[in-house]
């Protein structure tokens, strides 16, 4: 027997002056449903949320409320009181007893402040609403939400200003949670875990999917193909992004989503997303066998040391996903190296000690997390064509007007003032400049802001082609594990360490912080840096021979990965063949077994 629905839209109706949002929709949430919305920018995500809290009226049909359902609604501002207290704004006037006893509100405070104190807020919970940050306050809003005994959450970005951890916390306590939950976001991963049913949001319409993210995306291509749409290029990108999720996705067998007959024949002939080999090549000739070599690094800030004795050896076509909790030294360590290669950085003068070799041929860029100071006169191609007009991304020249396409700018938004771009297009805008000056090298930090799926998607895309050496720090779980092929962690102990099972291994170290650790600004653990203990000494011909063997340890890591996705991809190819899928099961218990040894022989010299 199913749920009954908690709120239905009946042919709602929703326009403003120059667009129709919603046309005729009709939708039910039914009682513990977990339902995500997703959408391009401007399609009308956030006005469905406030149609179905009562929020705004439609301008036909009716939006049903069951009675006595209850409705907490997380918006993209929030509407607490600047002269309360976080107590106030959480709990009013009840007494601590009344409220610390319970389990759920023990979770939730721990979960995002750290504690039941709060320790993560200036002042704890007598902390003034009014002075803190921007992040301190959306979990404050969001803490309030969870809080509630509401029957269905209206969630809008949640994950805003939550770190990777923070956001595994989050999905795990959805999870637990009895309430309906409607959620907003751009966060695939997310999607992916507390998901039951998808809503897209396109051009007045709301197409319903069982399932999460990855079912979305494979009953989104399915149908794409048997209408047989004329949108040939976004249909290959959805295929291409499905073989992904299929074929090599870690830590994502937990809640396959897929229907596996269906997705084996839609991707049968889809190649990997990428062509690492071909693109080391590229990369190679570009920048020739050194890009960046550090050697007994030390990194500071101010009078916290945040990295020493750092031995790292960065290579052409390295395609790296930098993790950290906020203040472990993330863009410290990438300014580090920017500032040795003579980039335009600001800040203290890095390394502290030590010394960063630089390829002669290294020319970098930085996506920061500043937007570029822009003419408000120019238009979005003016702005861009003033970069360069044209670009080659591996074998592919493309033209100033095509890289603006492809990262949304469609048709006549190219024409658009730069002054009326709104915060997501600014982001891509700066982003398309960075591209089109063609260098080898890229930071990317924090590149998902504001930005939607459709535009991640094709940004994706875009890297796929790109020949260069990367590094990427992204609280977006998705895409990181996307476009990176290896992980590094900062983990508040001054060393930088590979972790050989991404994004999971990092979550599963981060767990087993030590006793005495302090919290980071996401509320997160963090080893105090006064009680971290200095790396060993060793020489510096040891050191030396011990980086050369991780690196060589790397090279094999990355082709036993290579041959294993190889052979999964064959073993789809062949799912009818018993005989071909015995020798191809062989195969993939040998390359299992050796990357089992690599990795267990890098973390033997790692530690």
């Amino acid at each position: 027997m199913s749920a009954p629905n908690l709120v239905n839209l009946e042919t709602v109706s929703k326009a403003y002056p120059d667009q129709v949002v919603l046309d005729a929709v009709s939708l039910g949430i039914a009682a513990s449903q977990r339902v995500g919305v997703v959408g391009r920018n401007g399609d009308g995500k956030s006005t469905l949320l406030r149609l179905i809290a009562r929020a705004d009226e439609p301008d036909s049909g009716r939006v049903v409320h069951t009675g006595g359902t209850r409705v907490a609604v997380l918006g993209q501002t929030d509407g607490l009181d600047g002269a309360a207290t976080v107590r106030e704004s959480l709990f009013g006037g009840l007494d601590a007893h009344e409220w610390a006893s319970d389990p759920k509100v023990r979770e939730i405070l721990t979960g995002l402040f750290g504690g039941l104190d709060a320790p993560a807020l200036p002042e704890g919970l007598d902390s003034s609403i009014g002075v803190l940050s921007g992040g301190e306050r959306r979990r404050t809003d969001l803490a309030r939400v969870l809080t509630s005994d509401a029957d269905l959450l209206l969630l809008d970005e949640p994950t805003n200003h939550l770190d990777i951890e923070g956001i595994a916390w989050l999905a795990r306590y959805v999870n637990t949670m009895r309430a309906a939950v409607v959620v907003v976001t751009h966060d695939r991963w997310f999607l992916d875990e507390i998901c039951d049913r998808i809503w897209d949001v396109q051009r007045g319409s709301v197409f319903e999917y069982d399932g999460g993210y990855s079912a979305y995306v494979l009953a989104r291509a399915e149908r794409e193909r048997q209408a047989n749409v004329a949108e040939e290029k976004r249909q290959n990108l959805m295929r291409k992004e499905l073989a992904w999720l299929r074929r090599g996705a870690k830590a994502r067998t937990g809640k396959a989503k897929f229907r596996v007959d269906a997705a084996n024949e839609l991707i049968a002939n889809e190649p990997p997303a990428r062509d690492t080999a071909e693109l080391v090549s590229f990369a190679t000739g570009r920048l020739g066998k050194t890009v960046f070599e550090a050697e007994g690094v030390t990194v500071k800030a101010g009078d916290q040391t945040l990295l020493e004795h750092l031995d790292w050896i960065l290579g052409p076509g390295k395609r790296i996903g930098l993790l950290g909790v906020n203040g472990a030294g993330k863009t410290s360590l990438l300014r580090t190296l920017a500032q040795a290669a003579d980039w335009d950085g600001t800040g203290e003068k890095q390394p502290a000690a030590g010394r960063v070799k630089v390829g002669r041929t290294v020319k970098l860029a930085w996506l920061t997390q500043h937007m570029e100071d822009l003419d408000g006169s120019w238009r979005v191609l003016e702005a861009i064509e003033l970069v360069a007009k044209r670009v080659q991304f591996g074998k592919k020249e493309m033209s100033a007007g095509q890289l603006a396409e492809r990262l949304g700018f469609v048709g006549g938004r190219q024409r658009t003032l730069v002054r009326d771009l709104s915060g997501g297009q600014r982001r891509r805008l700066q982003l398309a400049r960075l591209l089109m000056a063609e260098p080898n090298v890229l930071f990317l930090d924090e590149p998902t802001n504001d930005l939607d799926i459709e535009t991640l998607t094709q940004l994706e895309d875009l890297l796929d082609d790109w020949a260069g050496t990367m590094v990427v720090v992204s609280h977006d779980r998705y895409f990181t594990e996307r476009v990176a092929d290896e992980t590094w962690a900062l983990l508040g102990d001054r060393r930088l360490r590979m972790l050989p099972r991404g994004v999971e291994e990092y979550l599963e170290r981060r767990g087993e912080a030590p006793k005495g650790a302090v919290k980071s600004a996401g509320g997160q653990t963090q080893a105090a840096p006064a009680a971290a203990a200095p790396a060993a000494k060793t020489s510096g011909a040891q050191d030396r021979a011990v980086q050369k063997e991780l690196s060589k340890l790397e090279r094999r890591l990355e082709k036993a990965e290579s041959g294993i996705a190889d052979v999964h991809a064959e073993m789809a190819e062949f799912a009818t063949d018993p005989g071909k899928l015995s020798e191809l099961q062989g195969k993939l218990t040998a390359l299992e077994a050796e990357r089992d040894a690599i990795e267990e022989r890098w973390m033997e010299l790692a530690d």
